[in-house]
């Protein structure tokens, strides 16, 4: 297979699927090694292909209807993450990414993709099981998430719990 066509399969591939496709995956389905599959999605985002890699693998995002997105200055220890991402799941929002601002390395993101308790738990328990430590270790807990969500005023609800919660930080 061609390395156009086989990009053109991945494309196929994530676009029909109904969870992230791991990397590994990818390649064991089109015969090629991990390497080629991370080339190929490099590639992809090259052309403005709308591909996310997240802890679970790699999506398209595909924006169903208009929604409204707003990013959250945040502070918080590691045991309220769970707490924290479900105060925002919870009320309506899907938490797109964690971003920090380094002072040596300058925005660091990650695409996360939380949208329900579910992904909050497989995401905390990663967390938890992996000992890994969240970016937000990177800058004393200071982070922030984009959020997207169906209006303005779902936004705005957050945003008051968020505060209420004493985990937002206003900029």
């Amino acid at each position: 297979m061609e390395g156009q066509e086989r990009r053109d399969k991945i494309i196929e591939l994530l676009y029909y699927a109904k969870e992230p496709i791991s990397g590994t995956e990818l390649a064991k389905k089109l015969g090629v090694s991990r390497q080629v599959i991370v080339q190929d999605i490099a590639l992809l985002r090259a052309v403005n292909k709308n591909i996310l890699s997240t802890t679970k693998g790699y999506m398209i995002y595909l924006q169903e209807k208009q929604k409204v997105n707003r990013c959250f200055m945040v502070k918080h220890t590691t045991d309220e993450i769970e707490d924290e991402l479900c105060a925002i799941v919870d009320n309506g929002g899907k938490i797109l990414n964690v971003i920090v601002a380094h002072d040596l390395y300058g925005e660091i993101a990650a695409d996360l993709i939380i949208k329900n308790r579910q992904d909050v738990y497989d995401f905390v328990k990663k967390v938890k099981f992996k000992n890994t430590v969240p970016l937000k270790e990177l800058t004393d807990g200071v982070h922030l998430h984009t959020v997207e969500a169906d209006s303005e005023e779902i936004l705005d609800h957050i945003e008051t719990v968020l505060r209420e919660k004493q985990y937002l930080i206003d900029p």
